[in-house]
């Protein structure tokens, strides 16, 4: 069985997708396995051919890509399938919205194409990718707004608290075990434990769930 990544894209642009799929094909150990002009289509692939990552556009017709995405993570579509959106909209309502529906990463689509393929391949291996400069705004826009309803937790213990601030910060498990002067299997294990307890999908969810909780 070969080891390759499936990855499917979706986007109303035929240039763009036309793009995307030279370069994933031309990139060893991933593979197109199809193509999506609405956010239907998107749910559709997702169900058909139970990619490991989706390329997905935020403004297309039927059905955009927030809701699309929203229906592959949280819904039968395609329990392995993660979603990786990619923007040309870098606005702190679509990273709010497309993670909590359950995207892994989003990304502007200016990105380099050596960091597309990075991006794909973290995604793929069940980590979550966000671009540092959209979360770092995202926190300082949402923490702000005077009607937001602070969600609060269930019970986490104050160093998983810790851990979880970190996260929302954007700080990689290497980070947070310097700041916290422990070791990165600790980190790991906090990590384990907070995603079984607030039943985050990957490390992208708990970021949201943090937002929502009132956390900086």
């Amino acid at each position: 069985m070969s080891d390759d990544v499936r990855v499917a894209l979706a986007d109303d642009q035929p240039l763009l997708r036309a793009g995307f799929r030279l370069l994933i094909d031309n990139t060893p150990g991933l593979v197109c396995v199809g193509e999506a002009a609405t956010g239907r289509e998107a749910v559709e692939i997702a169900r058909r051919e139970r990619p490991d990552v989706i390329l997905m556009d935020v403004r297309m017709p039927q059905m955009n890509g927030i809701e699309a995405t929203r229906l592959i993570c949280q819904g039968n579509a395609g329990l392995r399938t993660r979603v990786l959106v990619l923007t040309t909209f870098d606005l702190d309502e679509y990273v709010f919205g497309a993670i909590r529906a359950g995207a892994s990463g989003f990304l502007l689509k200016e990105v380099l194409p050596d960091d597309l393929i990075n991006a794909i391949k973290v995604v793929a291996a069940g980590e979550a990718l966000l671009t540092p400069g959209a979360t770092r705004r995202l926190i300082e826009a949402y923490t702000e707004l005077p009607e937001r309803k602070v969600t609060p937790l269930p019970h986490i213990t104050a160093r998983e608290r810790e851990v979880l601030e970190l996260i929302a910060r954007c700080r990689s498990n290497e980070e947070i075990a310097a700041d916290l002067q422990v070791s990165m299997g600790t980190v790991k294990t906090h990590i384990t434990r907070l995603l079984a307890k607030l039943g985050a999908r990957d490390r992208a969810q708990l970021v949201a769930l943090a937002y929502e909780a009132g956390m900086r």
